[in-house]
C-alpha cells in the first residue's frame, strides 16, 4: 500500500469504478465490464467488509465460498501481523514496533475495514515520534476519507495536518497537503479556495496517489474559470507553461479555456457541451454538476455583457450560436437570481446593462454599517443609564 511516484492509489481507482457502476449515464455493457473489474479487485485484496457492503447494496452477488475464503485469509494474515507486533515489542526497538503496527494499519486499509483501519492508525500514531511520519499517517487517513467521501473525517484530518506543520514538517508534504485540501474544497463546492490551492501546487505536484497530473490540470482549469478574474486567468492559467504542456491531451479543455479568454463564445459553448460529459463522470464533480453549469454560464454571459451598455438579444444569440428564445430564457433566470446586472426590453428586443457602481455600493454599505453601529451604541447607553 506504500505509494509509488506516478501511481494512483488502487483503492481510489476502485472507488471511481464503484461510482461509475451506479452512474445513470454509464451504459449497461460498460457496467458489466466494471462489475467484473470491481469483483476481481475485491477478491484479489480480500476486501471482505467491502464485499459484504456491495452485496447488501445489490452491486455484487453473494458467493459464500469466496467470502469464507477471504475471511479465512484475513484471519490468517492478522494472526501473523499480531505475532510480528508481539515479537517486536519483546525483542526489538521502538521503530520496529511502529513498523509492525503500521503494517497492520495498511492491512486494514487494504481489506477496506474503515473503522479498524482508523483505530489502528491511532495506535500507530501513538508509537510515532517524527512529525513527517505522523503526517504520512494523516495522508493515509485522508485517502480513507476520499474513498468513502467522508467529509467530516477529511476536514478533521486536514486540520490535524495543519497543526502538525506548526511543529515542523518538510515542504514536500506541505505541498501535498495543498492538493488534498484543494480536492476537499472542490468536493464541497468551495471552488475559489480549491483553485488557489491547485494553482499553488502546479509546479510542485507530487500527489500521484490521488490522481494523475492530467486530471490535476483538468480540475485546476475548471475551478479557475469560475473563480479568477480575467487578468488573473491570463497570468496563472492561460499562459502557465505547466498547463500548456498537458492541456492539449485533455479533450475539449484547451478550446474551453482559450475560447472563453478570446471571447469566441460559439466555440466556447461547443467545447463546453463536450466537456460536460467528462464532468458528469467525475465522482468529485458530479454532485455539483448543475451548480457548475450555472456558474460557468454566469461567467461567460457577464463577460459578454461587460462590453456593452445595450445590445440586441439577436446579436447575443448569434454570438453564442443559439436561438433568441434560448438566450431570452437563460438571461431571465440569471437576472432573477441576481447573477446578471441587466434588464430585458422584450418589445425592442434589447438588453440594457445596469452594472452597479463600485463607489456607490461602498457608500451604501458604509451608511448601513454606520446605522447598525449607532443603534448598538444607543442600546448600550440605555443599559449603562439603568
Amino acid at each position: 500500500m506504500e505509494n509509488q511516484e506516478g501511481k494512483q492509489q488502487p483503492h481510489l481507482i476502485l472507488a471511481n469504478k464503484l461510482f461509475l457502476l451506479t452512474h445513470p449515464d454509464v451504459d449497461d455493457i460498460e457496467k458489466v465490464r466494471l462489475r467484473d473489474e470491481v469483483y476481481n479487485a475485491v477478491v484479489s485484496d480480500d476486501m471482505a467488509p467491502l464485499y459484504e457492503t456491495l452485496i447488501a447494496n445489490g452491486v455484487l452477488n453473494l458467493d459464500q465460498k469466496v467470502l469464507d475464503s477471504m475471511r479465512a485469509k484475513i484471519d490468517e494474515e492478522l494472526k501473523q501481523l499480531d505475532e510480528k507486533i508481539a515479537d517486536a515489542e519483546e525483542n526489538l526497538g521502538e521503530s520496529e514496533v511502529r513498523e509492525a503496527h503500521l503494517a497492520k494499519s495498511l492491512f486494514y486499509i487494504r481489506i477496506s475495514d474503515k473503522e479498524k483501519a482508523l483505530e489502528q492508525l491511532k495506535v500507530t500514531e501513538s508509537k510515532t515520534v517524527a512529525v513527517g511520519q505522523k503526517m504520512d499517517l494523516v495522508f493515509h487517513t485522508l485517502q480513507i476519507g476520499f474513498f468513502y467521501m467522508d467529509f467530516d473525517l477529511i476536514s478533521k484530518s486536514i486540520d490535524k495536518a495543519k497543526n502538525l506543520f506548526e511543529e515542523g514538517g518538510d515542504w514536500e508534504r506541505k505541498n501535498r497537503l495543498k492538493v488534498y485540501e484543494g480536492l476537499f474544497c472542490m468536493s464541497t463546492r468551495n471552488f475559489k479556495k480549491a483553485a488557489n490551492l491547485f494553482l499553488d501546487s502546479i509546479s510542485t505536484f507530487t500527489t500521484y496517489e490521488l490522481f494523475t497530473y492530467d486530471t490535476f490540470i483538468f480540475y485546476t482549469v475548471l475551478t479557475s474559470i469560475i473563480s479568477l478574474d480575467r487578468v488573473s486567468l491570463k497570468q496563472k492559467v492561460v499562459d502557465a507553461p505547466e498547463i500548456l504542456a498537458v492541456i492539449g491531451k485533455i479533450p475539449f479543455l484547451s478550446e474551453f479555456l482559450n475560447s472563453l479568454y478570446d471571447c469566441q463564445y460559439k466555440s466556447f459553448f461547443s467545447a463546453f457541451a463536450g466537456l460536460t460529459e467528462y464532468i458528469k463522470l467525475d465522482r468529485y464533480l458530479y454532485p455539483h454538476f448543475r451548480y457548475y453549469m450555472r456558474e460557468v454560464r454566469s461567467v461567460v454571459y457577464s463577460q459578454f455583457l461587460e462590453s456593452y451598455k445595450s445590445v440586441t438579444i439577436e446579436a447575443m444569440a448569434k454570438a453564442f450560436g443559439v436561438t433568441v428564445d434560448f438566450i431570452d430564457l437563460e438571461l431571465s433566470r440569471f437576472i432573477a437570481a441576481g447573477k446578471l446586472h441587466c434588464k430585458i426590453d422584450k418589445v425592442a428586443g434589447v438588453l440594457e446593462t445596469n452594472r452597479p457602481d463600485a463607489k456607490n455600493a461602498l457608500y451604501q454599505a458604509t451608511i448601513k454599517q454606520g446605522d447598525f453601529l449607532l443603534n448598538r451604541i444607543q442600546k448600550l447607553s440605555r443599559v449603562i443609564d439603568l
